[in-house]
């Protein structure tokens, strides 16, 4: 919208400002009175700059007046019985005072802090191609610590790990396994003991609206702490795929507690101080995929109770198995006859798996799992990772228009490449 100059409706003129009187005497001497405060008075300017010129006007006006009614007030309360002015107050300078620390309140952000620091690490690493940082969470005392696979991928086959403790001591570390579909990790830092492991809560017990804490090394710089709320849950995230094409998806802890490049890998805890999520990606209005964007309050993480499982396997040092449909799907293709329906759209269905058992077809379209809305390809593929091998789910699909239920078995992909 154009800002438009203020102008008099027709036939009014505007009307001068009344003639500056000053609120000081003449001068003993009978000479012209001393120039008024902010120098002499300029011409008056038309249009725009004339409502400015009189804003400034009336300011000046009000503040004279306001100092002549000071000075009265002082001259008839400012004398004693005798007509003499009453002693000056007494100058006061700031003072310096002791101020005790105290307990750190229970379930505050403080007293989080203080618990769960000791359990954070920064993570450096060198690779033959780039170098870079994260974070991680200590598993053990003996120094297993949960990252990112991202975070540990750039070391590649050749490169190195080191991770630095909150007590200011480091260790060089080794990969015990990596998960790319759920960018997981876990690493053993060498000849290390007396750690203190971090407390394992349930993301499945938050709600939207929580208070939560992210712990991390934001661009190197480690034991950074920043809190926020749970903003949202549930919320599906891509970041890429496997070696295999097979998508990383995820039903994300969303969070607008700081989380920047840096912060992944570290943990995101609830207000008892239990770790609920890994932080593990970030909204950003980057326009370019090797920029750094900083936290514009979008960041997400990998819900805890997802990923205990593989977690355990990675750490036993077994290759970690994932819940598959036998499917390959997309979003609703907008030109379809069903294009009015939210979901996942079948595209190809894998002889002899669960769906190609259980009677799904190319073209259904998948809109909830047991209860959870799918409301596209990457809901459809995060919800099933939610889930493990073997466990037994409801699937509703639209066909022709019709809706449909049938209850199948997950299948595992330690057998198979994709998903």
């Amino acid at each position: 919208m154009t800002d438009t100059p203020s102008v008099p409706p027709p036939g009014e003129r505007p009307t001068s400002p009344p003639p500056y009187t000053s609120p000081y005497p003449m001068s003993p001497s009978g000479g012209p009175p001393p120039t008024p405060p902010g120098g002499p008075a300029r011409p008056r300017r038309s249009g725009r700059s004339g409502i400015v010129a009189t804003v400034v006007a009336t300011s000046l006006l009000v503040g004279g007046a306001a100092g002549v009614a000071g000075a009265a007030a002082w001259n008839e309360w400012g004398t004693n019985g005798s007509g003499s002015s009453a002693s000056p107050t007494a100058r006061t300078t700031s003072q310096v005072v002791s101020t005790p620390a105290k307990p750190a309140a229970e379930g505050s952000v403080e007293q989080v802090a203080q618990e769960v620091l000791p359990s954070v690490v920064k993570i450096d690493v060198a690779g033959p191609q780039e170098a870079g940082s994260g974070s991680g969470i200590i598993l053990s005392s003996d120094g297993q610590i949960l990252t990112n696979n991202h975070v540990v991928a750039i070391a590649g086959d050749s490169g190195s790990i080191s991770v630095s403790f909150n007590d200011g001591s480091s260790a060089k570390a080794k990969i015990l396994g990596t998960d790319p579909l759920t960018d997981t990790a876990v690493i053993q830092a060498e000849d290390v003991s007396g750690l203190t492991p971090a407390t394992i809560g349930k993301s499945s017990d938050l709600a939207v609206g929580q208070g939560v804490v992210a712990i991390g090394s934001p661009f190197g710089l480690e034991s950074t702490v920043t809190s926020g709320i749970v903003s949202a849950l549930n919320r599906p995230v891509d970041v890429g795929a496997d070696g295999q094409g097979n998508t990383t998806a995820y039903p994300a802890i969303q969070t607008d507690a700081a989380i920047n490049p840096g912060n992944s890998g570290g943990p995101l805890v609830d207000l008892n101080g239990h770790v609920v999520g890994i932080d593990a990606s970030i909204q950003t209005t980057s326009s370019s995929s090797t920029d750094q964007g900083g936290s514009i309050g979008l960041g997400f993480a990998i819900p805890i109770d997802e990923v205990m499982p593989i977690v355990d396997q990675m750490a036993n040092g077994e290759t970690p198995t994932h819940a598959r449909l036998g499917i390959s799907v997309s979003d609703v293709a907008s030109n379809s006859n069903t294009d009015l329906v939210e979901g996942a759209q079948v595209r190809e269905v894998s002889n002899g798996s669960t769906a190609d058992d259980a009677g799904l077809q190319t073209g259904d379209v998948i809109t909830k799992v047991d209860d959870h809305q799918v409301t596209g390809a990457d809901s459809l593929v995060a919800t099933i990772r939610s889930y493990r091998p073997g466990d037994e789910v409801t699937i509703t699909y639209q066909r022709g228009g019709d809706t449909n239920t049938v209850k199948l078995q997950l299948d595992s992909d330690s057998s198979a490449s994709s998903s």
